[in-house]
């Protein structure tokens, strides 16, 4: 794959949309104190006691903009946390990794994994945030806005006020139409916790499993599936394995493994409708070539969309889907920010507007964001894509695989390494290095990977293709530094 086009959808990432020539000067600059508007005074008629700050949104940016509220202060009395779900923000992508484990390969479950377990932090529980005195409202997800009342309107009819609002309400798994198939019982899409307990409750039971996608989502549980001992095909209309991201080479090292695990692949499909049997529960994938695939079991994971609804007023970017920010996350409106997946932000480093549906840039944009509401802090985010997967590391495998993505996917490619266990890609644009992926290194050398995409060295490509390991390669580009 010479160069990546500009719109990258990916999980827990899971998207990277790259406009090349959008402008990042659409955003007014107003100061981070003029965004601060007059509080106002409590009414009975307002749910949320704690009215100065709102999150609206019960993920992972929720959970690491509670914890920088907590760090500065300012979270007892004055923070209300707004979600659909039932729990307090967690580690989401879990939910496709160690959550899917069968019962003897030791799952993850909460409590295990609040936030913000995922970044070697304190966990961040139910009873921390009545602690830290942070409202939590569950399961009453937000339906309308009031800019002018600076009012919110919840599923169940509440009101509630707010000073300062922050929206943290990341992406919705993209789905098949019901019209063909999309709903029928035995159809799983993974999103929060109970999507993930709905499909484990089908593994339980499956014998043939069809996941529809191959990208992050696809490969996970495809991974998981394994561990249950299922008959499992991965369906996608590409040529390889997360083509967005993945050269072919690369992807063909990935596809052996899963092949050797049994997994099955069909390659450059497209499907027509998902077919119920007798009992109304999916029983077939039918193909546009007229082929069929038996199951009792489907996983759709071809992406996700920015949950905007009902924020659409206040300001979409149409480009790159998402609420549109600018450096500190604000958006147009002054008192109100967006953060995590949902944000359409300036990607400082290519200079280009981006939405990244990622969890390392939901816990930093969070972070990021609330520093520069609370204090002086002025710097515009500079973030460095990153992206990873982990798969099968349940208990008794044979081989667990981590890999590891800094920079830009654009350029021309160089790969070394024969995957056994170790390969690395780098790609090359106009002489520098612009992004480089990592399977099974060592925690020194992950750690060179953000240092060399963020410089973007000039590097010898010739001296990279012959170099005889992966480890020679890595001295190579960290010696152009």
């Amino acid at each position: 794959m010479a160069t990546m086009p500009n719109t990258m959808p990916f999980k827990q990432g899971l998207s990277l949309w790259c406009p090349q020539s959008a402008s990042l000067n659409r955003i007014p600059r107003i100061s981070s104190r003029s965004f601060r508007r007059s509080y106002v005074a409590a009414a009975s008629s307002f749910a949320n006691e704690n009215r100065e700050y709102v999150v609206v949104g019960g993920g992972n940016s929720a959970g690491y903009a509670a914890k920088t509220f907590v760090e500065h202060g300012q979270a007892n009395g004055k923070l209300c946390i707004v979600t659909k779900e039932p729990y307090a923000p967690y580690e989401r992508p879990a939910l496709t990794k160690a959550y899917l484990f069968p019962t003897d390969k030791k799952p993850a479950r909460l409590p295990g994994f609040h936030t913000c377990v995922g970044s070697g932090g304190e966990r961040q529980t139910p009873d921390w945030y009545k602690e830290q005195g942070v409202e939590m409202l569950y399961e009453d997800p937000v339906t309308g806005i009031d800019v002018e009342k600076q009012t919110l309107t919840t599923n169940s009819g509440k009101l509630l006020k707010y000073g300062t609002l922050i929206i943290a309400t990341g992406c919705t798994a993209s789905r098949f139409p019901e019209k063909i198939g999309g709903s029928l019982p035995g159809v799983h899409y993974i999103r929060d916790v109970a999507d993930a307990d709905s499909l484990i409750s089908s593994l339980g039971k499956a014998k043939k499993l069809v996941v529809v996608g191959g990208g992050y989502i696809g490969m996970e549980v495809a991974a998981a599936a394994v561990a249950w001992k299922l008959d499992t095909t991965i369906i996608f209309p590409e040529e390889h394995l997360l083509p967005r991201l993945f050269t072919p080479s690369l992807a063909q090292k990935y596809e052996q493994l899963y092949q050797d695990n049994g997994v099955k692949f069909v390659k450059g499909a497209k499907i027509k409708h998902l077919e119920s049997g007798p009992d109304g529960r999916v029983a077939a994938v039918k193909l546009e070539d007229g082929s069929s695939i038996e199951t009792d079991t489907v996983v759709i994971g071809i992406g996700a969309k920015p949950a905007v609804s009902p924020f659409d007023t206040v300001g979409l970017n149409n480009t790159v889907g998402g609420i549109e920010v600018d450096g500190q996350f604000r958006t147009s409106i002054p008192g109100i920010f967006a953060i995590g997946d949902v944000a359409a932000f300036p990607l400082k480093i290519y200079n280009r507007i981006a939405r990244v549906e990622h969890v390392d840039h939901a816990r930093k944009s969070a972070q990021h964001c609330i520093k520069s509401l609370l204090t002086a802090h002025t710097h515009t985010y500079d973030y460095l894509p990153y992206f990873y997967s982990r798969v099968f590391e349940y208990e008794g495998s044979p081989r667990k695989v981590w890999w590891q993505f800094f920079g830009d996917s654009v350029g021309e490619t160089v790969e070394v390494g024969n995957f056994d266990p170790k390969v690395a890609t780098f790609w090359i644009d106009s002489g520098k290095l612009k992004g480089v992926l990592l399977e099974s290194g060592s925690p020194e050398e992950f750690q060179l990977l953000p240092k060399l995409a963020r410089s973007q060295p000039s590097v010898d490509k010739s001296k990279l293709q012959n170099a005889s390991s992966v480890e020679e390669a890595l001295e190579i580009a960290q010696a152009s530094l």
